[in-house]
């Protein structure tokens, strides 16, 4: 199994899960012209899109998921209130597929568990992928850990998390006061000390490759990041940070 990512943060999100002849798309933020120039990067083009799955209907992981489908007839998974906060139903796209929040489902030759995550969105999922051997954990867009998550996420091969915003960066930024009550609230995203606690609770020495991903360019930065997940992250796996520009080449578990 291996993986990758088109781009991570506010301005959009696509990953890519790829084993043996199925390849699924996590979410799609970005254009149709700009998905396929990302894809292009990873040797990759929407017909090799297998399905996309979607983890909510915010627009920076939403906002291509229709069009892309569409021009290229992929098949959608959405749950049931992704898809009525999007208007969007089987009469409006043929392809669509309602995933069920609390059971796991095939596509292809990967097994798709979702994990439902408090986050202000209407059934937002995240999700753990699993192939014969390995277990990849995508964890972005999540306010609070719950013991749920956290025991779903501890037996993972390969890690994507989120580190969305230093606290005292977001308390003295710009941002009006709702906003920030809502991105550091239990229903908004993790900051760098929750990602940290959460690293520090999984079995480390498990882990092929940890990447930190949903980096703020607003409140947060590169180097307050790497000083609270590399204080507690002590396995021999690969650590990587995931960019809103380049997101982050192929990963292979083996």
């Amino acid at each position: 199994m291996r993986f990758s990512s088109l781009g991570s943060g506010s301005k959009g999100n696509a990953t890519l899960i790829e084993w043996r002849g199925t390849c699924i798309m996590l979410d799609c933020g970005f254009s149709i012209k700009d998905t396929i120039r990302r894809l292009q990067r990873l040797g990759k083009t929407p017909e090799d899109i297998s399905a996309i799955v979607a983890t909510h209907e915010h627009s920076d992981h939403w906002k291509g998921v229709l069009p892309l489908a569409t021009r290229y007839s992929i098949d959608v998974y959405a749950t049931a209130g992704c898809l009525r906060a999007t208007g969007v139903s089987s009469t409006t796209y043929k392809g669509l597929k309602l995933i069920d929040s609390h059971s796991d489902l095939m596509i292809g030759d990967i097994r798709v568990n979702p994990v439902p995550v408090p986050h202000d969105a209407r059934e937002p999922v995240q999700f753990v992928f699993s192939s014969a051997d390995h277990r990849l954990g995508v964890l972005t867009d999540i306010g609070s850990i719950t013991p749920y998550v956290e025991a779903l996420y501890r037996d993972c091969d390969g890690l994507v998390v989120e580190a969305n915003h230093d606290l005292n960066l977001l308390a003295s930024g710009t941002y009006p006061s709702f906003l920030k009550d809502r991105v550091a609230g239990q229903w908004g995203h993790l900051n760098n000390s929750q990602t940290a606690a959460l690293i520090s609770s999984i079995d480390q020495q498990r882990i092929q490759h940890l990447v930190v991903a949903h980096i703020s360019q607003n409140n947060n930065s590169l180097d307050l990041v790497k000083a609270e997940i590399e204080a507690v992250y002590q396995g021999s796996g690969r650590l990587y940070y995931a960019c809103q520009d380049q997101g982050f080449d192929w990963l292979e578990l083996v």
